[in-house]
């Protein structure tokens, strides 16, 4: 369910019904929404929505300045960039942050897919998890556990020796790594719920990676520990509220998200047409 905050009681809203169903106030607009976000926290709907929209914009930037051509009919490898291309907005691993010193991949990595069904199956995955994640620990402290998650999976692949690697899974894991934190922590049927249902997540995860090729297990793996060590730092919703420290935090992951991602595209279409 995409969600909001309703502008006159503060409670959470569906963002698709015209009015808050608990005090009967005015959807917020756009423009309010936005302002509302400038003032204060960062707003559930929009967090979602952003990430998502991020990621299709440079899986389709990929597209663009990647130099294959006509398409491959194997769907693993459908509407694939090229390595290169990749590697110029911001793939991560040894050789760039070794060989070329782009320790500001280990951001934009979390915003690039290889190929159709990789970037479906993680959108698919955030569109489910991330609203969830956002019920439970509020919208700024989502966003913190899916930027810094995701670092936290690519630093272990760095450090495992991967060369090259790409994906939101390390962040959409880091997501699934505080749901299951946040299960363990609260207790009771609630919580024995939401456990069993990520546990199921957890191993689907491990057995995926080790039937399928070319999976990054180590950012898998690293997305999950960042996930469940920053869940237990922020603390949830039930246990203590959103605060100005965990916004400012979730601004500072904000801008330093869009400053990378606007240097990559600049930097990668420069190239590309020059």
């Amino acid at each position: 369910m995409r969600s909001t905050t309703c502008s006159r009681c503060g409670r959470e809203i569906d963002a698709r019904q015209p009015q808050c169903t608990w005090c009967g106030a005015p959807r917020p607009s756009f423009g309010a929404r936005v302002r509302e976000m400038l003032r204060g926290g960062l707003d559930a709907g929009f967090v979602v929505q952003g990430i998502i929209a991020a990621n299709v914009v440079f899986y389709l930037l990929s597209l663009l300045v990647s130099g294959r051509r006509g398409f491959d009919m194997n769907p693993l490898s459908f509407l694939s960039p090229d390595q290169n291309s990749l590697l110029l907005l911001g793939a991560t691993g040894t050789i760039p942050v070794l060989e070329l010193g782009r320790v500001w991949s280990l951001i934009s990595a979390n915003y690039l897919h290889g190929g159709l069904l990789h970037i479906l199956f993680n959108m698919m995955a955030l569109r489910q998890i991330g609203p969830w994640v956002s019920t439970e620990f509020g919208a700024s402290r989502m966003f913190v556990i899916y930027t810094l998650s995701g670092v936290a999976g690519y630093v272990a692949s760095f450090f495992a020796g991967v060369p090259f690697t790409i994906g939101a899974s390390a962040s959409v894991c880091g997501l699934i790594g505080a749901l299951y934190y946040f299960g363990k922590s609260r207790g009771g049927n609630y919580g024995a719920a939401v456990s069993r249902e990520v546990s199921g997540w957890l191993i689907s995860l491990v057995l995926f990676g080790l039937i399928m090729p070319g999976i990054n297990n180590w950012g898998h793996g690293g997305g999950v520990v960042g996930g469940v060590v920053l869940a237990k730092l922020l603390g949830y919703q039930e246990g203590s509220r959103e605060n100005s420290a965990h916004r400012l935090l979730a601004w500072i992951c904000l801008v330093a998200t869009v400053a990378v991602l606007c240097y990559a595209a600049y930097f990668s279409l420069a190239y590309r047409f020059s």
